[in-house]
This record gives C-alpha cells, structure tokens and sequence, in this order.
C-alpha cells in the first residue's frame, strides 16, 4: 500500500526521505521514482542496515541521487533544508537484526512532527507500524494516539489495517499535507 501510494505522489526531481533506510527497499525504491534529478535522504542509525542500504544503492548505480545518513530519524531537520513530496517510516527492528534496537513512538513522533513541516502541500507521510511479536505495542499505542491529535485543518490522516489477518498484521497510516500555515 505504501508503495502505490507514494508512487502516485512523488515525480523525477523530487526531494524525499526514507526515515528508516533498513534493508534499503524504500531507499532504491524511492531513487528510482526521483529520478537522476531528484535526491533521496536514507536514515538509519544501524550499521548493518547503512551497509545493507549502500550496497543496494550501488548495486543500482543511485548513489549519485542517495545521501545515506547514520543518525536517527528524529535529526533528519538537521540535514534536509528543502521540501520534501514523501517521507517513508517502516516501524520496528530491522529484519534479520537485532529486536533489541528498535523505533520507539517517542523519536518516530518527533521525526513525523518535523517531516510535517519539510513536506510540500499535497506532500505525503507514508507510515507502516509493524508492532506484533516482541516489540512495538508501546510505540504503536502512542503513535495511534499522536496521530489522532495531528491538526485535520492542515492534514488528513488516513489509517488502513487488514481486519482478517492474525499476529497483528501492519498498520498503514498515511498523512498528507493540504495547505501550508
């Protein structure tokens, strides 16, 4: 779902941010929709996953239009000036990581409330809370409750969830600004 909505929204010569680089999957897929023009900011804070991301990257020749960066996600102001169209959060532990290094509701919140304010009208927050097993109950309560709160003046929330599956399925909430203050 993630995946179909930002590519509805971001166009070659964007700017965006993949909050949460991971395994890199966002990262490349969000080069390849920006284009040779555009730029993508790749966040982690894990070395596996900032080596899993450059090897992709480079595996895909996007290094030119990537900035991978080791820091969390809630400093992403301190290097992205400009507007951004989407910002890409996956929640939880890195696949095939370590669970005990996880995102947490507090630093996810933080960064969400600074990409609202990088993002351009009609700009995206594409959000997906994975939350089952050993980790994430707590960041998924307060992250529910951070987005019930967001001003609905300035941007529409909208949370999808799969109602039939078991183990606690994803959540998907995506946010997109309608006007700037």
């Amino acid at each position: 779902m993630s995946h179909e909505i930002v590519s509805k929204v971001v166009l070659p010569g964007d700017t965006v941010i993949d909050a949460t680089a991971g395994n890199g999957n966002d990262t490349v897929f969000l080069a390849s929709l920006v284009g040779d023009t555009g730029r993508v900011y790749a966040f982690d804070i894990q070395d596996q996953a900032i080596n899993n991301t450059y090897k992709k990257v480079v595996d895909r020749n996007f290094q030119d239009r990537v900035k991978i960066i080791k820091d969390g996600h809630q400093n992403l102001d301190l290097y992205v000036k400009e507007k951004v169209k989407a910002v890409m959060f996956n929640l939880g532990y890195l696949p095939g990581g370590d669970h005990s290094i996880a995102t947490s509701g507090e630093t996810t919140a933080e960064a969400i409330k600074k990409a609202m304010k990088l993002l351009t009208v009609n700009g995206i927050i594409s959000v997906v809370v994975y939350y089952g097993g050993d980790s994430g109950f707590d960041e998924k309560e307060y992250l529910m409750e951070f987005f019930s709160g967001i001003d609905s003046k300035q941007f529409s929330v909208a949370k999808m969830e799969f109602i039939n599956q078991v183990n606690c399925p994803p959540i998907f909430v995506c946010i997109e600004k309608l006007f700037e203050k």
